[in-house]
């Protein structure tokens, strides 16, 4: 994998959270680590120099929440479509329960602070500057309540400033740009 600029990306958002997800991934070496994958969140650029960012909901009873909240760094892990069914795995299945990246023989890299998969096709690593906890006194409408949380289980929302990006193709390169340049 290749490191790249943010400013050298070309990509769909939405489709990128919405429809290929993301495995979102922290810990350390020492004392392990887990991933969920996520398809809610947001990339863009926020404070000082426009720093890129991510923003990443997680839920008080998923397991890898303990891994973000105990780290400074993150991973958000694009995968290939060929491993959609192991991101459904690793999105149902708890890691309190089960050495679950393992059953998938996803390859753990621990680097960079943070810990991503070998078989990414594109790597965001973030160090938090940001968490709180979603309120419902601060949502203007009822709708997302009614339809995302009737067990009022808010997310803990984080802004994780992107501080690489790794990509092992062209695929999310603007035209022009390339690994091998």
């Amino acid at each position: 994998m290749k490191t790249v600029n943010f400013k050298d990306l070309r990509f769909n958002p939405f489709t990128l959270f919405g429809n290929e997800w993301m495995l979102l991934t922290a810990g350390n070496e020492k004392t392990g680590c887990n991933t969920m994958t996520i398809s809610w969140g947001n990339l863009g650029c926020l404070w000082g120099n426009n720093d890129p960012t991510a923003v990443i909901y997680i839920r008080p009873s998923r397991y890898t929440k303990k891994f973000v909240d105990e780290e400074e760094c993150f991973s958000l892990c694009v995968m290939d479509k060929s491993f959609k069914k192991e991101m459904t795995y690793l999105g149902t299945v708890s890691g309190r329960d089960e050495d679950k990246i393992a059953k998938t023989g996803l390859t753990p890299v621990y680097a960079d602070d943070t810990v991503y998969f070998a078989e990414a096709k594109m790597v965001f690593v973030c160090r938090k500057v940001y968490a709180a906890e979603l309120q419902e006194k601060d949502f203007l409408r009822p709708e997302p309540i009614e339809q995302c949380y009737p067990i009022r289980d808010y997310h803990t929302l984080y802004i994780g400033k992107i501080e690489k990006i790794l990509v092992r193709d062209d695929e999310y390169l603007c035209p022009g740009t390339s690994l091998s340049e």
